[in-house]
């Protein structure tokens, strides 16, 4: 019998452990240790923040689901790690500290034969100043708890719009100078502007998006050259258009460092130091790792052999000149090299290098974005560490026949640009490889063309509704949820 713990239950800890468990016999035992009661399908949380769903429509509770479908749960959170167990456990083990219930606070041993991270990243408001979600007018959309705050923030903010002679600022984008995830912002600021047509308040707001990026539609990946209906299109060219239409303005290169009350100060590309009024704001935070420990079997350190703030896997991370970087830098197994039975899917696995240009500005400082692991890309590693696994317990020995780097592997994203039946709109962008391969296809920078392509309509929104309910279908592991794919 082989025992695989699961660190983590959002989209890759959730998706490795429901594919273990169908995949794997009973006599094998599958855990997930979460700090979380709740799986969330993080994709709607800005629906949750313009008001158009409820926390309850994106979140479900995972106990009663894997009591049902034999997967073990403890609500716990990881405390550290030791891939050679000690003196007195003789196999590896993890050391979970429970969060919640009559043993809150207890800390227990966890051991297992196979390991997989997907703990995704610290949600680090802390390391802008003043950044805390629901404080000086500025708030989140990264849970549903947060999308709710905002989503009251926001209906406030309508509420004074009717009122105001003047106009009110919003500002939506990212809220630290390597922040990730402006995929999510961009959605948000889309929606925010499509909620305030809709109630005929839009003449009455000034909309502007601030983002760390060196170009519009950068999304950490360094934008792309796509097929916009039949046309060669840039990524910046597409996004600047879509905020010309709707009269959204934007503050580009700005790594933000502190945040007061309806104040943003940032530094830009230029090296300038400069401040943004606002009257509400959605601003991401830096994605960080855990600081988690490891110790080997003598109670040494050896969280270098682990972690470089996310996990260390199969990737190449030997500094090099960005002109330098390659596809074959990227993990293909998410596999960390010292401790093979451990894995690290999703956003848990440390990077070798950004996808997008690093920049400094004249002061030293790095304001770019970081690469984004989220949505598809996490799904589809997870499945893959997974089936890993299952053929790993099956031939006694770890086997790797599973592979897929961000490099050779494509992403669909479905961003919505408004919330209606009839009058919704979503942008649709495909892009292949994740990871530019600029040998491969260098006349359409480092992209396939007929894998990249965007379109814009009311029928991209549909497909983001329906994808909706279709995931959490999966998630909740409903008839043929397996069918579904990542």
């Amino acid at each position: 019998m082989s025992k695989v713990v699961i660190l983590g239950a959002g989209i890759a800890g959730h998706t490795a452990a429901t594919h273990l468990r169908r995949k794997l016999g009973s006599e094998h035992e599958v855990l997930v240790v979460s700090p979380n009661s709740n799986y969330q399908w993080v994709p709607s949380n800005i629906w949750v923040g313009v008001g158009r769903m409820n926390p309850e429509a994106v979140k479900f509770p995972l106990a009663p689901l894997y009591k049902k479908h034999n997967i073990g749960f403890k609500q716990a959170k990881v405390v550290s790690f030791h891939p050679e167990g000690d003196e007195n456990h003789q196999k590896p083990y993890v050391k979970v500290e429970y969060v919640w219930g009559e043993n809150v606070g207890k800390q227990e041993i966890v051991d297992y034969d196979y390991l997989i991270n997907a703990t995704g990243p610290k949600l680090a408001f802390e390391l802008t100043e003043g950044m805390n979600p629901g404080t000086n007018k500025c708030y989140s959309v990264c849970t549903y708890d947060h999308a709710d705050h905002a989503s009251a923030a926001f209906t406030d903010l309508k509420l004074k719009l009717k009122k105001s002679k003047e106009k009110l600022k919003i500002l939506i984008g990212t809220g630290h100078p390597k922040a990730t995830c402006q995929g999510a912002a961009f959605e948000y600021i889309l929606n925010v502007e499509n909620e305030l047509r809709r109630c005929k308040l839009r003449d009455k707001a000034e909309i502007t998006w601030i983002s760390n990026e060196y170009e519009l539609g950068d999304f950490g990946m360094d934008g792309m050259l796509l097929d916009y209906g039949g046309t060669a299109m840039k990524s910046s060219t597409m996004v600047e258009m879509v905020f010309k239409d709707r009269g959204i303005k934007w503050i580009l290169g700005a790594g933000v460092k502190k945040i007061e009350d309806g104040l943003v100060h940032y530094e830009n590309l230029e090296g300038e130091f400069k401040t943004e009024n606002f009257d509400f704001a959605m601003l991401i935070p830096s994605f960080a790792g855990h600081g988690f420990k490891g110790f080997d079997k003598n109670g040494n350190d050896i969280t270098e052999k682990l972690f470089r703030g996310f996990m260390v896997v199969d990737a190449d991370y030997t500094p090099k000149p960005y002109e330098e970087w390659s596809v074959q830098d990227w993990p293909e197994t998410y596999q960390n090299p010292s401790y093979p039975n451990i894995f690290a899917p999703g956003i848990a696995f440390a990077p070798p290098h950004t996808i997008s240009k690093p920049r400094k500005s004249p002061n030293g400082t790095e304001i770019f974005p970081a690469p984004p692991r989220t949505g598809m890309p996490s799904g589809i590693t997870a499945k893959l560490v997974a089936d890993n696994i299952i053929e790993s317990i099956k031939a006694g020995k770890i086997v790797t026949p599973h592979r897929g780097s961000l490099g050779n592997m494509g992403a669909a994203c479905v961003a919505s640009a408004g919330f209606g039946a009839t009058k919704g709109s979503a942008i649709t962008i495909t892009t292949f490889p994740i990871v530019p391969d600029y040998k491969k296809y260098k006349d359409s920078q480092g992209r396939d063309l007929k894998k990249t392509f965007g379109e814009i309509g009311l029928g991209g929104h549909w497909v983001k509704h329906s994808l909706h309910y279709a995931f959490l279908w999966k998630a909740k592991m409903k008839p043929f949820w397996y069918m579904i794919p990542e």
